[in-house]
Parts: structure tokens; sequence; C-alpha cells
């Protein structure tokens, strides 16, 4: 399956790598509409000889290597407790995925196409859904497509961390914090994630304002400028902001901010589960001051100081 990199910075549209899952239950057939951002899919490939991992769960398939690196490979639907039909291998791919820096496949049942979407397309995730393990907290967002079905955007970083495969650094802090004042703006659509970006930066000694994605970070931005008005860039001195949210992705919201001449002295800090080099050289195009990978704990504090430095000069 080819994939695209080629969508334009602002553009508030992303890739979609659309993918089957089958459930097999009282002898009739259910196929799950999934999708992931093709910016965390490094390829597909066919169902590769597996060498077994003893004492590891079930849903964990084995590993294999791929040009010299070791892959572990989740089986998603084991994982999710589904039981699946009989003839799913003949069409089985294993997504490879790359995203916070760490290499994992996930076995599919059939990997469809690549769609294009807009973000304001696709709504958050607010339901539970009773498929096993599956939960509201696994989908980050739903998006209709053709015959009314409906896609679920899988969010495999959380799965990923309840496998256990994946720690984030969240405690890895400089002993010595430079002190700094001010409000910091926070973007992003998990609220795991806002809490981890938000406590960073309390310790830093900065006065957290929090938005779930752009839409709501230029409704903020709003409400901070009928306050401050034109000293808004004195007292807000950093926005840090996811890439992927529903409505409103992070870097649209970043070209906005730039076209405002109100907001375009603030600078932007991208943080991203998302670790391909393409998507940080758009995070650079689209006005950022550096892209960041989720949650990297001494990275992180070393950024924000070095951008808040440069910007009180």
């Amino acid at each position: 399956m080819k994939l695209d990199n080629s969508l334009k910075i602002g553009s508030n549209e992303m890739e979609l790598v659309d993918f089957r899952i089958m459930k097999e239950e009282k002898g009739e057939v259910y196929e799950g509409i999934y999708g992931i951002n093709v910016s965390k899919v490094r390829e597909i490939i066919r169902v590769p000889a597996l060498t077994e991992l003893p004492g590891t769960p079930e849903f964990i398939e084995g590993i294999f290597d791929l040009r010299d690196v070791v892959i572990p490979v989740v089986n998603l639907a084991s994982w999710m407790g589904i039981t699946s039909p009989e003839n799913t291998k003949k069409n089985s791919r294993v997504i490879i995925t790359e995203f916070n820096n760490v290499l994992i496949g996930f076995i599919v049942h059939e990997a469809k196409r690549i769609r294009r979407i807009n973000w304001s397309d696709i709504e958050p995730a607010t339901f539970v859904s009773g498929s096993g393990s599956l939960d509201g907290s696994k989908i980050t967002g739903v998006t209709k497509i053709e015959g009314d079905s409906v896609l679920l955007i899988l969010d495999l970083e959380s799965v990923v961390q309840d496998l256990g495969l994946y720690e984030p650094d969240i405690d890895n802090i400089p002993e010595e914090l430079e002190s700094f004042s001010g409000i910091a703006m926070v973007l992003d659509d998990s609220s795991t994630a806002r809490k981890i970006v938000k406590d960073a930066l309390e310790k830093m000694g900065f006065r957290v304002v929090e938005a779930i994605d752009g839409e709501e970070g230029l409704e903020k931005l709003d409400d901070l400028y009928k306050t401050y008005g034109e000293d808004i860039a004195t007292h807000l001195k950093i926005i840090v902001s996811d890439v992927e949210m529903p409505r409103m992705d992070g870097f649209h919201f970043a070209a906005n901010v730039k076209d405002d001449e109100r907001f375009n002295k603030i600078p932007i800090v991208f943080n991203s589960s998302i670790s391909d080099h393409f998507s940080e050289n758009r995070g650079k195009e689209a006005g950022g001051e550096a892209y960041l990978v989720k949650f990297q704990a001494s990275s992180f504090y070393d950024e924000v100081a070095r951008v808040v430095r440069a910007h009180m000069k």
C-alpha cells in the first residue's frame, strides 16, 4: 500500500490507513472499520514468520526481524477480545507503526485504502464500546464514511501503554528547574496528556490554560486577548500543542495563530506522539519553535525553557 505524505501545512486534513477487524458472533460476521494516522505508519506488509515469546499475553503474537530491527507484533483482534472468523489469514496484514520513537507491528484482517479526511469531520469519541477491552479511551475520534458507515480512529499509543510495551518518561525531571512566570497554553484532546504537560509546566512556574483542540485553543486565545489586549504576548509565554486533534489539528491551529497579528509573536511548541521527520518538518513550516515527542521529560523541560528564554530577549 502506498503511503502519501503530501498534505499541505494548515490544511486541517489528515490521511488515515483504513483497516478492518472481522468479528464472528452467533454465526454472523461483522466488519469493524478502523483507522490510524498515516504519519504513524512505516509500512504495511504480509504477516511474516514470527518467533513466539514465552510468558507473554496471547495477543502478542511474537517478534520478527525487519531490516535488523526486532519488532513485537500485536494481534489487535485478540487484544480486543474478538472471536474472528477462520478465513481472515488470507488478507491479514501487519501495519508497522512508529510513534513515541517505538516500532510496533499490529495484525489486522485487511488493510483497505488510504483516506484523506478533514479534521472538522471528525468528532471526539464520547462513547464506550462493548467490544471486549475496547473502550472510548482507545478511540480518539469517529467519522462517517460512505454508506453511513462509521470509522473509528484507534489510539494505538494508548493500546501500547496498556500492553506495557511503552512507558512514558514522565519522571525524568531535572534536579533544578528554571523558574518562569506568566501563562502557558496546552492543547491536547487526551486528558491524560494534558495533565502530564500541565503538571510539567506548573513545575516550571507557569499558570496553565487548557484546550481540547485547535478550535477551543483559538477561543481561549480570544478570551486572553479580551483580558490583556495588545500586551498578551508579555503574559502568554508559550503554547504547547498536540498535532492530532478532532475538529482542528495542531498544524492548522498554528497556521491560524501565525496569521493573526494579535498572536503571531507567541511561540508554539508541538508535543506529539508522531515521531517521523516529515511531521517534524511540517511543524517547523507551520511556525513551531520546536517539535517534541511525547513524553520525554528532560527534553521537554529543556526545549520549553530554551524557547521561552529566546522570546524574552
